[in-house]
């Protein structure tokens, strides 16, 4: 049976975080449920106007459901948007997420990707361009089952130059840029102030969303 979310207008509390420390998937699962997808929810919905906003092209929300799971229970969770509506991971997207230490908010260009290698090569072309719109308090990720991430500050233009390039040749690598957010962060409680920091973000990267399916179209 499914269940019908209800927006939630709260934003992220500790005990949020604390759902990824419950035992067993059931359990955890019925937390994400009951405690984060209603969040998810609120903020992916205005979001993604946003986005079809600014864009020019309708986006649509996708909640990460972890259906495919049978004994393991997540570590993180997430929303997702682009302009697919059957899926995300196929497509460039932008997330909002959360790991037991961190929220993320990226604009994601993961494995699953069909046409990786010929975006990858599009960014390698553009690549000044890229790293130089990219604030340097940015972060830089590529695989998104892991919590860390570099900051832009800690990266040149040549150790760039080699994470696109291995986006590009290793088949897993992915590629996923944006901010992380520590639990006690004000942005984080407070939701209408996490949806102004997370559109300021998207908006920065759109740029390079767009970039992507310029190459590929």
């Amino acid at each position: 049976m499914t269940t019908t979310l209800i927006p939630s207008t709260k934003g992220f509390t500790q005990s949020d975080f604390d759902v990824f420390h419950i035992e067993g998937l059931e359990q955890r699962m019925e937390a994400i449920q009951t405690h984060i997808r209603p969040k998810f929810l609120s903020i992916g919905q205005q979001l993604t106007e946003e986005l079809s906003i600014h864009d020019g092209s309708e986006h649509f929300l996708h909640i990460a459901k972890h259906a495919r799971r049978t004994v393991n229970p997540p570590k993180d969770t997430w929303l997702a948007i682009c302009n697919n509506k059957r899926g995300y991971k196929a497509h460039p997207h932008f997330q909002v997420g959360l790991f037991d230490d961190h929220l993320f908010i990226w604009l994601a260009f993961i494995y699953e990707l069909p046409n990786k290698k010929h975006i990858a090569q599009t960014f390698i072309d553009e690549q000044d361009y890229i790293f130089n719109l990219i604030p340097k308090d940015y972060v830089i990720s590529q695989d998104h089952m892991q919590k860390s991430a570099t900051s832009l500050e800690n990266l040149d233009n040549d150790s760039f130059a080699h994470m696109l390039k291995r986006f590009r040749d290793v088949g897993k690598a992915e590629l996923l840029i944006g901010r992380h957010l520590k639990p006690d962060s004000n942005i984080v409680k407070d939701q209408a102030s996490l949806i102004n920091f997370a559109k300021e973000t998207y908006l920065q990267l759109l740029p390079l969303y767009q970039l992507a399916f310029r190459a590929i179209n």
